[in-house]
């Protein structure tokens, strides 16, 4: 449990109503402008003290929105909640867990959103509003939260969830507002004078002195990745090779067994792994879902076993998991003595995820 002075509390939650009262009508007249593109998202969560809700924000009238990959997407039942009460039955359109966000799309057209195009750049000491459905307060047409804050820094991150890295690396927003709360994660950080900046990242550490962050991530730095996605490719340059090799890796090299394959988008959980297998080896554990083989995001047993079928069987083979709420990248490599290679293919953290 974290703790928070009153004054801290206090001045967590900023509606538009206490804004006319503590601030210009400017100020006011910016947060009701951008409460409309604003999505209160629910899904997958609810045990082990996980939180099946988080935000998202509106990027085009169509009614695409961006959000943060996680875990409360990983189910066939995503709702998505509008400013106005609204609700719609979410589909995910792309994903990019190396930088942490997704795409979603509802049935709705006309609708109010943030143009990534006309996103800006901020520095450090820049005033800042982040809008989010932070601890789920908002569950119909109430308003988004609003925090008022700072960024403290432009910088690298550098930061860790539970034991794990975490895979994304780039430049973030350090902000010095409480946004590292539940259901903050894909929220929409703007200027004070409305303009998307970037979004709100999920709960983080510093991996240096163990202290939560608080940071976005700049929507320059997710651009391209969402123009990828609307453009029908989960990653740029994931173009699959149109000969397939002499002999290619099947799961019964890896010592991997998938759960049954009994829809048609199964998702890729592991079973099983065989003891001494290059899979165990790698680090690979049951209950781990396999998100990216190479660049290439798969959302199925299927798809995995397609992906497979166009990798030599003697390359080592890259995959990114998901571990809970972790991404962890691997190496596997399939024909290693098992004695000789455990050592230098299992990953640095194997360990489970320290509860807060």
């Amino acid at each position: 449990m974290r703790n928070f002075s009153i004054a801290a509390v206090f001045a967590i939650f900023v509606t538009p109503a206490l804004a006319q009262v503590t601030a210009p009508d400017s100020l006011s007249q910016v947060i009701e402008a951008n409460q409309p593109k604003m999505v209160k998202i629910y899904g997958a969560g609810g045990v082990r003290g996980l939180e099946s809700y988080q935000s998202g924000f509106l990027i085009s009238e169509a009614g695409h929105l961006l959000t943060a990959w996680s875990y409360v997407l990983d189910t066939d039942y995503i709702t998505a909640v509008l400013d106005d009460g609204r609700k719609f039955e979410a589909k995910l359109v792309g994903a990019d867990p190396r930088l942490e966000v997704a795409v979603l799309k509802i049935e709705a057209t006309e609708l109010p959103y943030f143009d990534l195009a006309a996103s800006v750049p901020a520095e450090g000491g820049s005033r800042v509003l982040a809008f989010s459905n932070l601890f789920g307060v908002a569950t119909g047409d109430e308003p988004a939260s609003v925090q008022h804050g700072i960024i403290a820094v432009k910088t690298r991150l550098d930061a860790r969830r539970g034991t794990f890295e975490t895979p994304y690396h780039g430049s973030v927003y350090v902000l010095d507002a409480m946004t590292n709360n539940p259901g903050a994660a894909g929220g929409a950080l703007t200027n004070q004078h409305g303009e998307l900046l970037a979004m709100l990242g999920k709960e983080l550490r510093n991996a240096q002195n163990n202290i939560w962050l608080n940071y976005a991530l700049p929507i320059d730095e997710l651009r391209g990745s969402v123009d990828a996605i609307l453009a029908g490719k989960f990653r740029p340059g994931d173009d699959k090779p149109a000969i397939k090799p002499d002999e290619a890796i099947d799961l019964a090299s890896l010592g991997v067994v998938l759960v049954p394959d009994v829809l048609e988008r199964t998702p890729p959980y592991v079973d099983t792994v065989r003891s001494g297998s290059p899979g165990q080896q790698a680090g690979i554990r049951p209950d781990d879902l396999i998100v990216f083989v190479g660049e290439n995001l798969v959302h199925s047993c299927k798809g995995f076993r397609e992906e497979l079928a166009r990798i030599e069987r003697d390359l080592p083979l890259r995959l990114v998991l998901m571990r809970g709420q972790d991404l962890i990248e691997t190496v596997i490599k399939p024909n290693a003595p098992a004695a000789a290679e455990s050592a230098a293919t299992e990953p640095e953290t194997t360990s489970e995820p320290e509860s807060k």
